[in-house]
C-alpha cells in the first residue's frame, strides 16, 4: 500500500509514495548499522559541523518546507514557518551544547579516578506522529544524533513528504546515508523492526494506546524506550490572574496547531470568583477566531488533519452535549470543503461525558469551575494524563502552589506550555516516561558507563 499525502483543506491527493518491502527494511537497517560504525567515532566538532550545515540548509528552505507541512497536515503557513525555524534553532543549539551535556563526568570515590561516560548505543528506532511533521522528528533525533547514535524513523502515513524531506536534508548536509533515515512501513511491520537486533532502543510520540503497544514490544525485546504520549493539559486560572493577558493566551493555547498538539491546553479550570468573567470573555474571543485557508495570512485556524479526525472530534462534542454539556461557541461541522471544525467552548461538561474524560484533539475547550486554587489543582490532577499544565496568576504564592501541586511533567506560569531546548520535556502517568531535549534528553539513549581506576 502506498503512503498517500492528502491536502486536508482541499481534500485533494497531493502525492503517493511507495511503501518499503521487508527487503527494503533490511537494507535500511543494514545501512544504519554501517553508518553507526563511523558516526559514533566522529568528534563532537565533526558532528556539530554537519548539524550546523543541516540548520543552514533548512533556514534557506523555510518557505518551501513550510508550504509542504501546510499542504500535508493543514497547519497555518505562519505556524509551519515557525516550526521550521524552531527546528533549525534546535539543530544549532545542540551543535553548540551537546559536548558539554555529554562530556565525561568525574565523581569522587576512593579510586584515583572515577566517574561516568555517556557513550552512544547504536541505531534508535523512532515512531513519529503527524501533528508537528518536522519538529517531532528533530526534537527526538537531534540530541540523539549528537550523542553519536543513528536514527531510523517511521513517520505518520499522512506526512510522507515531510519524512522524505528530512532524510534528504541530512544527506544534503553531508551526513552519511543511514545516520538519519525514514521507513515507509505499516504498523504491522513495527514489531519486527523493534525485534531486529540492529535496533537497540525505541522512541515513540503518539497516543497512550500506541505507547502501550510499542512499550510492550520494546519490553519483550529488552530494549529501552522513551514514550511521549497524549495529554489533557490543564490551564488553571487563579484568583490573581490578569484576564487581559490570560484570555488571549487561553485562545492561543487551545487553537495553536489547529488544536492538535499533546501540550495544547484542553481543560480550562477557573476558580469560582473569576469564572463568570473569564467564561464570557473567553467565549467571545473563541467566537472571533477566523477559520479558513491555512495559506491565507488572515487565517487563525485551519482544517484538522483528516476526515476521520474531524469526525471523531465532532462525535465527542455532540455526545457530550447530549449528556448535558453546553456549547457556548461552535460545536458544529461547517458546510465547506475541507476537514474544518470551528473553535468551540464547552461548559457544564459532565465528568462521565466524552469531553469530560477523553482527550480532545482539536480546537475544543472544556471550561470547568473550581471552588478555589486547591480545588482547581485537584480537578487538574483528576485525569490519567500528566504531560503539561499552566497556571495563570500574579500572586507568587499561587504560582508556587500550582507548580508544586500539578502532577505533570512540565508546569509553565503565565506562559503557554512549550518544549524548550534548555528544559527536559516529557510526562508522567499515562503521558509516558523518559525525557527529550536538554541534557537529560541528550543522555537518554546513551550508556551511562561508570568507571573506576584504583
Amino acid at each position: 500500500m502506498p503512503f498517500i499525502s492528502t491536502n486536508p483543506a482541499t481534500e485533494q491527493v497531493i502525492a503517493e509514495y511507495p511503501s518499503h518491502s521487508p527487503k527494503d527494511v533490511d537494507q535500511a537497517l543494514e545501512t544504519a548499522s554501517r553508518a553507526y560504525a563511523g558516526w559514533k567515532k566522529a568528534s563532537f566538532a565533526e558532528r556539530a559541523e554537519s548539524m550546523n550545515r543541516a540548520a543552514e540548509l533548512l533556514e534557506s528552505e523555510i518557505p518551501v518546507v513550510a508550504e509542504l507541512m501546510t499542504s500535508e497536515m493543514g497547519k497555518t503557513f505562519a505556524a509551519a514557518k515557525g516550526e521550521a525555524m524552531k527546528c533549525a534553532m534546535t539543530m544549532r543549539y545542540f551543535a553548540e551544547h551537546a559536548e558539554s551535556m555529554l562530556n565525561e563526568e568525574s565523581l569522587p570515590t576512593k579510586g584515583s579516578r572515577s566517574g561516568v561516560r555517556y557513550d552512544p548505543i547504536g541505531a534508535i528506532f523512532s515512531v513519529m506522529p503527524w501533528n508537528f511533521p518536522l519538529w517531532q522528528v528533530v526534537r527526538m533525533a537531534v540530541p540523539t544524533l549528537m550523542a553519536g547514535n543513528v536514527v531510523v524513523f517511521k513517520h505518520a502515513s499522512n506526512v510522507p513528504g515531510c519524512a522524505k524531506y528530512l532524510e534528504d536534508l541530512f544527506v544534503r548536509a553531508g551526513f552519511t546515508p543511514g545516520v538519519l533515515s525514514t521507513l515507509f512501513v505499516s504498523h504491522d511491520q513495527v514489531s519486527d523492526i523493534i525485534a531486529d537486533p540492529r535496533i537497540v532502543a525505541v522512541s515513540l510520540t503518539g497516543s497512550d494506546q500506541a505507547g502501550r503497544t510499542v512499550g510492550e514490544w520494546a519490553g519483550k525485546n529488552l530494549k529501552k524506550c522513551v514514550l511521549e504520549l497524549g495529554g489533557s493539559d490543564p490551564f488553571v486560572v487563579a484568583n490573581s490572574a490578569d484576564l487581559d493577558i490570560t484570555v488571549p493566551m487561553a485562545v492561543t493555547a487551545r487553537i495553536q496547531n489547529n488544536g492538535q498538539a499533546c501540550i495544547n491546553s484542553k481543560r480550562f479550570i477557573v476558580v469560582r470568583e473569576r469564572a463568570d468573567e473569564f467564561l464570557g470573555r473567553f467565549a467571545d474571543a473563541m467566537g472571533a477566531v477566523r477559520l479558513g485557508d491555512p495559506m491565507d495570512p488572515a487565517t487563525d485556524l485551519g482544517p484538522l488533519v483528516s476526515k476521520s479526525q474531524r469526525d471523531l472530534l465532532a462525535a465527542q462534542v455532540s455526545s457530550s452535549v447530549e449528556k448535558g454539556a453546553t456549547a457556548l461557541v461552535g460545536g458544529a461541522v461547517p458546510e465547506r470543503t475541507g476537514y474544518y471544525y470551528p473553535a468551540t467552548v464547552l461548559a457544564n461538561v459532565p465528568r462521565d461525558s466524552r469531553a469530560g474524560c477523553e482527550e480532545l484533539f482539536g480546537p475544543v475547550a472544556v471550561v470547568l469551575v473550581a471552588n478555589d486554587l486547591r480545588d482547581a489543582i485537584r480537578v487538574a490532577n483528576d485525569t490519567p494524563w500528566g504531560l503539561g499544565g499552566s497556571v495563570w496568576a500574579s500572586d507568587a504564592s499561587e504560582i508556587d502552589e500550582a507548580i508544586a501541586g500539578l502532577d505533570v511533567g512540565t508546569v509553565f506560569a503565565n506562559a503557554i506550555v512549550a518544549s524548550m531546548n534548555e528544559l527536559p520535556f516529557g510526562g508522567t502517568k499515562n503521558s509516558g516516561f523518559g525525557r527529550e531535549l536538554s541534557a537529560q534528553g541528550a543522555q537518554e539513549f546513551t550508556n551511562h558507563k561508570s568507571f573506576f581506576v584504583a
